[in-house]
């Protein structure tokens, strides 16, 4: 009964700039954690940012100065800036996040279905 719902991926450019939004709907009573993953082909899905409800964010080494997470919390929603891409960015993105539904008292941490963003010439 919680769902998270991506957009906001594509094809871009080197040096481009994607914005990707994450928005939770359903029985949710209050979000914590949210966060950006991202699984390239081959390789293990990676942490590349964070958010807490309060505001504080962490970043992979790698994107760390070119992307910025952000929330809205009226909104139910996370997004992720994505400036000066490169080749390496080109991945599957998923929005994670912790979720506590309405009367629970313990979060339910949920995917979304992911987001493809490729990043060539």
């Amino acid at each position: 009964q919680v769902q998270l719902v991506e957009s906001g991926g594509g094809l871009v450019q080197p040096g481009g700039s994607l914005r990707l939004s994450c928005a939770a709907s359903g029985n949710i009573g209050s979000i914590n954690n949210m966060a950006w993953y991202r699984q390239a082909p081959g390789k293990q899905r990676e942490l590349v940012a964070e958010i807490t409800s309060g505001g504080s964010t962490r970043y992979t080494a790698s994107v760390k100065e070119r992307f910025t997470i952000s929330r809205d919390n009226a909104k139910n929603t996370v997004y992720l800036q994505m400036n000066s891409l490169k080749p390496e960015d080109t991945a599957v993105y998923y929005c994670n996040a912790d979720v506590r539904r309405k009367i629970f008292t313990v979060d339910v941490n949920y995917w979304g279905q992911g987001t493809q963003v490729t990043v060539s010439s």
